[in-house]
């Protein structure tokens, strides 16, 4: 066994990535504290090819070298947009035919495990602070809500690891369907 080289790899370039088609996902970072978390988050939506971030309320946005440290250069190929509120994302998503789906801990939430997507379904996963969560205000706003099973003692994952996890839960059922990619 060998690692493969970066030129193996086959990855795009920062041009090929914004004119391939993209996973039909928006992520809504409401009120994200940690620029660590949003560059992380801007990797990874550069992993899976998602059509963008929208960062809303105080989540720091780039250019900030503290992101760049996570983003390893995502921010430049990872469409961004800035809202004052995630109400306001939400409703332009909405316009826009996007079913909107907050990950959270609510009655009725929807286990990740049972969660898909259908071809073509736009939706965006709105994903909240580190402490609090989605708010109720955006959770009204939303369609419903997925929830990851967590088994042990502690009930709550990091951001971006939680963005991780839903995600590739999301691409994985999409892959296996082969209506993607």
């Amino acid at each position: 066994m060998r690692k493969l080289s970066m030129d193996e790899l086959n990855r795009k370039t920062v041009d090929e990535f914004r004119i391939s088609e993209k996973f039909p996902v928006v992520v809504v970072l409401d009120n994200i504290r940690s620029m660590h978390n949003v560059g992380s988050v801007f990797r990874t939506a550069d992993a899976f090819l998602l059509k963008g971030l929208y960062l809303c309320g105080y989540t720091p946005r780039p250019p900030h070298r503290d992101i760049n440290k996570t983003a390893l250069g995502a921010t430049q190929s990872v469409e961004w947009n800035y809202f004052a509120s995630a109400s306001e994302a939400i409703q332009l998503l909405k316009e826009e035919g996007n079913r909107i789906f907050a990950v959270e801990q609510v009655e009725n939430s929807i286990p990740l495990p049972e969660f898909s997507i259908g071809q073509p379904d736009k939706i965006a996963l709105v994903f909240g602070n580190e402490i609090s969560g989605v708010g109720e205000a955006v959770l009204r706003l939303c369609d419903g809500c997925v929830e990851i099973p967590q088994l042990g003692m502690k009930h709550s994952l990091n951001i971006s690891v939680a963005a991780g996890i839903v995600l590739w839960e999301i691409l994985r059922g999409r892959l296996k369907k082969q209506t993607f990619i």
